[in-house]
């Protein structure tokens, strides 16, 4: 049994028709997905460093475990809109499996648009002050021993909603596609699928 890879910008199988706004926007968002995965590496790292100077040192570090949570806590934020992109994120599927691919475009742009929006929008404006105030105070940690700049990894939190914002509203656009043919389709979407998908 062989497994062929699909590309990132590869939709997946009867997937909404992307359009020039969302086909570049989901390779950005992608990239930035793609590239932010690196920092579970440096997670990996700080979290074996940490105990290594633990248990063969006996010198616990605050500064490290502070790092491997603020490290963690950005790689999350910054895979969101990834998992957006790719449709990875989990779902409740006893229903939709029934709908039509019409019928789940319309849920989603709906559900985008009255809730998961507006429910961003609000985090985002309650979450850039919250950053800005760490920055101002020049917030560190508790600990004596702990990580400075606290502003820096409080700022991940508004950017990476930020980009879950722009998955979202490129997946909207993707079903407004799809239900009105605005904004238009790209031309022979699934001569490039299967093209890519044919790529060992």
């Amino acid at each position: 049994m062989s497994f062929k890879p699909v590309s990132p910008d590869a939709p997946a199988p009867d997937a909404l028709p992307y359009n020039r706004i969302s086909r570049p926007l989901d390779r950005l968002l992608v990239a930035i997905g793609q590239a932010s995965a690196w920092l579970w590496l440096a997670v990996l790292l700080v979290v074996l460093a940490n105990v290594f100077s633990r248990f063969a040192l006996s010198r616990g570090s605050i500064a490290l475990e502070e790092l491997s949570w603020h490290l963690f806590g950005a790689a999350l934020m910054l895979a969101l809109a990834y998992a957006v992109v790719r449709d990875d994120h989990v779902r409740v599927d006893v229903l939709s499996e029934r709908f039509s691919l019409r019928g789940r475009a319309w849920i989603e742009l709906v559900a985008i648009v009255l809730l998961a929006l507006p429910v961003i929008a609000l985090m985002i404006d309650a979450l850039i002050p919250y950053a800005y105030k760490a920055y101002l105070y020049n917030e560190r940690s508790q600990a004596p021993s702990g990580l400075p700049h606290r502003f820096i990894f409080k700022s991940v939190l508004p950017i990476g909603l930020a980009l879950v914002a722009l998955a979202l509203l490129s997946r909207a656009l993707r079903c407004s596609t799809l239900l009105f043919n605005f904004p238009r389709a790209l031309t022979a979407p699934s001569d490039e699928r299967d093209r890519t998908r044919s790529q060992p």
